[in-house]
C-alpha cells in the first residue's frame, strides 16, 4: 500500500484544515488507517485512527473535540478534519494503514499501523 498525505499548509490559530490520505496501487478500504504527527525536535505521536469498518474511531486527547477522522470508500481516501488549530498542532502529519481487516488500538505498536506514507506539513501561526 502506497499512501500520500496532502492538504497541509499555513493557517492562523483558530483556523481549519482538512488533510487527505490517498492510496495508490490498490484499494485500502479494508485497512485501518491512522494519522500521526511529528513536531520539530519531538517524537512522532498518534493523532487519530479509524478501523477498517469505520465503526471504531480513536483520538489522542489533544485531538478529541477538535479533529475528526473519516473515510470515503468510493474515493479510497481517509480525511482528517482539523478545527480550532493551535500553534502546538504545528507538525508534519503522516497517514498510515494497517493490514487488511487488521486490528487497531492503543494496545498495539503504532496503533496497529504497518504502512506509512509521506507526510504533509501543517504550520499554525499565532
Amino acid at each position: 500500500v502506497q499512501l500520500q498525505a496532502s492538504g497541509g499548509g499555513l493557517v492562523q490559530a483558530g483556523g481549519s484544515l482538512r488533510l487527505s490520505c490517498a492510496a495508490s496501487g490498490r484499494t485500502y478500504n479494508n485497512n485501518p488507517v491512522g494519522w500521526f504527527r511529528q513536531a520539530p525536535g519531538k517524537e512522532r505521536e498518534f493523532v487519530a485512527a479509524i478501523s477498517w469498518s469505520g465503526i471504531n474511531i480513536y483520538y489522542a486527547d489533544s485531538a478529541e473535540g477538535r479533529f475528526a477522522i473519516s473515510r470515503n470508500s468510493a474515493k479510497n481516501t481517509v480525511y482528517l478534519q482539523m478545527n480550532s488549530l493551535e500553534p502546538e498542532d504545528t507538525a508534519v502529519y503522516y497517514c498510515a494503514a494497517g493490514q487488511s481487516y487488521g486490528v487497531v488500538g492503543s494496545r498495539y505498536p503504532d496503533y496497529g499501523m504497518k504502512y506509512w506514507g509521506k507526510g504533509t506539513l501543517v504550520t499554525v501561526s499565532s
